[in-house]
């Protein structure tokens, strides 16, 4: 699709409010596509964001008991299941078929892997929707309307039933198109341009390479890449360690922000790491910062006894108006 939008925030969609936490579900993320449109290049592996597209769909669905992947294996930041269609390039009915043989669940999140902005929130918020809404499906619509069976969440009972059907009245789900699949259910419907928006050409590549690097986009997309590259699965605190770099920026010296989060994600990972290791290191290492700027900003005499101290009882940069970055 070359249709964009820029409503919010990745996920964001009007429609039903979210509910509560998901429960148990599978997925399968459909990977073994052609990309025409794309020269026929590996469009799974094409970057966004310094992420692989398949990573990324794989980051939004991590909460999976089991994710299939239907494609030839490769190399991904999670483990997956991979499965193949039969034929191989056999197209997306035969590919859903095969992944969908290898889950157990009631609900199971369809996806395609090119869709750059899907975020988990939007996959809690489609099964959440499933769950209340009695239905056999529900699926996210593009800017102008149009549905995108393959951002959706259905009950796999019903899938394996039409599937079935379908086979049966055709001989083969090799070549059939997934409308065939979809006019069979009874599916509820949620608008949202961001996480609906796929990769189908490279204008579309271009395009959401661009809005990654916006501000209010960039830093996060970074974090994940970065955790991703290393291999962190950690909910980091972003403002948090921001607020501490600031403190030790202005209040100790510039170069002391890198080093200071750098010796912070050191000293979680002694604690045992985990987002309550990381948060305690944080602190004593903002305290300590804003306990050095204060002294840096505080004469170190008794006030009012009109006596200065001497001149060897002070470190020369320690005096705010002498120091080179002073101000």
């Amino acid at each position: 699709m070359t249709a964009y939008q820029h409503p919010g925030e990745p996920g964001t969609a009007t429609g039903p409010a979210h509910g509560a936490g998901p429960a148990r579900y599978d997925a399968v993320v459909l990977a073994g596509g052609a990309a025409r449109r794309l020269g026929g290049t590996d469009k799974p592996g094409v970057r966004v964001g310094g992420r692989p597209l398949l990573d990324r769909v794989l980051a939004a669905c991590a909460t999976a008991h089991a994710t299939v992947v239907v494609a030839a294996p490769r190399p991904t930041a999670r483990p997956v299941t991979w499965a193949r269609e039969d034929p191989p390039g056999g197209g997306p009915l035969a590919a859903l078929d095969a992944g969908l043989r290898l889950t157990t669940a009631e609900h199971v999140v369809v996806l395609s892997a090119d869709l750059p902005f899907l975020h988990e929130p939007t996959v809690d918020r489609m099964l959440s929707t499933l769950r209340t809404s009695g239905g056999d499906g529900v699926l996210l619509t593009d800017p102008t309307g149009r549905d995108q069976p393959l951002v959706a969440a259905y009950r796999a009972p019903r899938l394996r039933e039409e599937l079935a059907l379908l086979a049966g009245r055709h001989g083969a789900l090799a070549g059939l198109p997934l409308r065939r699949l979809t006019a069979e259910l009874d599916l509820t419907r949620i608008s949202d341009p961001v996480a609906s928006f796929d990769c189908d050409t490279w204008d579309d590549i271009a395009t959401a390479r661009a809005r990654i690097r916006e501000h209010g986009h960039v830093l996060d997309e970074w974090i994940s890449a970065v955790k991703d590259e290393l291999g962190i699965d950690l909910a980091v605190d972003t403002r948090g360690l921001l607020d501490l770099a600031r403190v030790a920026a202005h209040g100790v010296d510039r170069p002391a922000a890198p080093l200071t989060t750098f010796l912070v994600g050191y000293a979680a990972a002694q604690a045992g790491g985990g987002p309550e290791a990381v948060a305690e290191a944080a602190r004593k290492a903002e305290a300590l910062a804003a306990r050095w700027a204060q002294e840096s900003t505080t004469e170190d005499r008794p006030s009012g006894d009109g006596q200065q101290p001497a001149q060897g009882d002070v470190a020369p940069d320690a005096t705010p108006d002498t120091r080179p970055d002073a101000g």
